[in-house]
């Protein structure tokens, strides 16, 4: 009986004997400032005035950037896109790409740390709870504490302030794919379409639950970036790091003592680094993948040093082989413009060079030939021969124009009736145009024509080819 009960009590688990996940901690960021915090709100600034306010930008009558799904054109200032433009989306796509390798191999996780939207956006809304709830050490409180009246008073306000910035964010969202105005005269009138609706709803549920609660989970477990950095990583780029060499061994000290004296380094291990982290690391554990590089401990630290009369830089941005080597800053910097960064950054030129004089060099006019395939070829008076096209002439330009149509490649060609188009900007017209020639080579069943489509007011002219069919006789 008592190896039955033995037996029993070793093969009931106990709690907590094997988990698969870490259980999560809520991470209260401690509120920094310095020089880098005000690098970080710079760009939130810039990044949000740009999202927010670009969709009510005027040009021309219209709204300046506008990817109207409905019309399937995209508009941004003066230029007119079409589908048949997709070109310049891959070669976004790619500059992206390169840019992001470049940025990377510089300096690490610059983007994740500045300008990502998960980071910006988690700054808004930590910066709302701060506001409500107050500093980090009365947010613990709140969460330790009992649920009551103001517990609640308290997260309603929070919560109610993020959903508005959530949905607005949404509206704006929106607004860059159906004309805001219009959107805003929907809104006015509870009048939203069903696609409108749902965007509108997703991207704000979206951003409340990745940037209000998921936060840091989102750098630690959902973003792939943080996966694959580590290839584009070497031993000279920068990183956020902390100097062991001049904080080991770490322990408390009043600021009168001789840290040397009694064998300690610089760091006085007040844990204020792992506060001021968004994602809950602790810098001086070396690097690991949730660093988003916001340097929030370095202005942290630096606050630190200058109260302890120490040198600042005990955290810092540096590289591996400028700790191990001992490099100066200029050293440091000089080491990383290197054959991979030269490569990427040369590259990221030829494709922007190539994609800003393709656009330079754009016209505006597009034409499309397609045959009356109900009369293939006709004769319409004594050996007076005649054939039917229907012409689609697309004007990418940001104002009206007057274009004249011409043929040329038979002896004699020449356009029976209307010659002339007038097509508004960043529309589309469609044309019948007949084109007649007298007589034909012997034997010829087909022969090589050219439209030439010119703007009479401006240096645009395209040409397309055709074919002419003579009928059997």
């Amino acid at each position: 009986m008592n190896t039955t009960k033995q037996q029993e009590t070793t093969q009931t688990p106990v709690k907590g004997d094997f988990v698969l996940y870490e259980k999560h901690k809520t991470v209260h960021a401690r509120s920094v400032s310095g020089r880098f915090n005000n690098w970080r709100w710079g760009l939130v600034f810039i990044t949000q005035a740009i999202f927010y306010g670009l969709c009510w930008v005027d040009w021309n009558g219209r709204q300046a950037v506008l990817f109207h799904l409905v019309e399937r054109k995209f508009y941004v200032f003066g230029l007119v896109l079409w589908p048949q433009d997709v070109i310049y989306l891959a070669i976004l796509l790619v500059v992206s790409a390169y840019g992001l390798f470049f940025v990377t191999a510089i300096g690490g996780r610059l983007f994740c740390g500045y300008a990502c939207p998960q980071t910006v956006y988690t700054e808004i809304m930590t910066w709302i709870e701060s506001k409500v709830e107050g500093p980090r050490p009365a947010r613990i409180k709140l969460e330790a504490g009992p649920r009551n009246g103001r517990w609640w008073r308290l997260k309603i306000v929070k919560h109610a302030l993020w959903a508005l910035v959530a949905l607005w964010t949404g509206v704006t969202f929106v607004g860059y794919f159906s004309p805001m105005r219009e959107l805003m005269e929907h809104m006015a009138a509870f009048t939203f379409g069903p696609w409108e609706s749902f965007w509108i709803l997703f991207y704000a549920a979206f951003l409340y639950m990745q940037a209000g609660f998921l936060r840091e989970q989102v750098c630690k477990y959902m973003c792939p970036y943080a996966r694959f950095q580590g290839v584009m990583f070497d031993p000279d780029t920068l990183i956020i790091s902390y100097d062991a060499a001049r904080g080991e061994p770490r322990g408390a000290r009043n600021k009168k003592v001789d840290y040397k004296a009694v064998q300690l380094g610089e760091c006085i291990d007040c844990a204020l680094c792992v506060h001021a982290c968004p994602t809950g690391i602790d810098i001086r554990n070396g690097l690991q993948l949730e660093c988003i590089a916001c340097a929030a401990c370095i202005d942290v630290c630096d606050e630190v040093m200058d109260k302890m009369n120490y040198p600042r830089g005990l955290v810092r941005y540096s590289t591996e082989n400028a700790l191990a080597k001992n490099y100066s800053k200029r050293e440091m910097l000089a080491h990383l413009w290197r054959p991979r960064t030269l490569l990427y950054g040369a590259v990221l030129f030829l494709i922007i060079a190539a994609a800003s004089w393709s656009l330079a060099a754009r016209v505006p006019l597009k034409v499309d030939v397609i045959r009356d395939r109900s009369n293939l070829g006709r004769e319409v008076d004594d050996n007076l021969f005649e054939n039917v096209y229907l012409l689609h002439v697309m004007n990418t330009d940001d104002v009206e124009r007057h274009f004249r149509i011409s043929a040329y490649g038979l002896e004699g060609l020449r356009i029976a009736g209307a010659d002339e188009i007038v097509v508004p900007s960043g529309a589309m017209k469609a044309m019948d145009v007949a084109l007649r020639v007298k007589g034909r080579e012997e034997h010829a069943h087909s022969a090589k024509v050219f439209f030439n489509v010119k703007a009479m007011d401006a240096n645009i002219e395209v040409h397309e080819k055709t074919t002419f069919l003579f009928p059997d006789r």
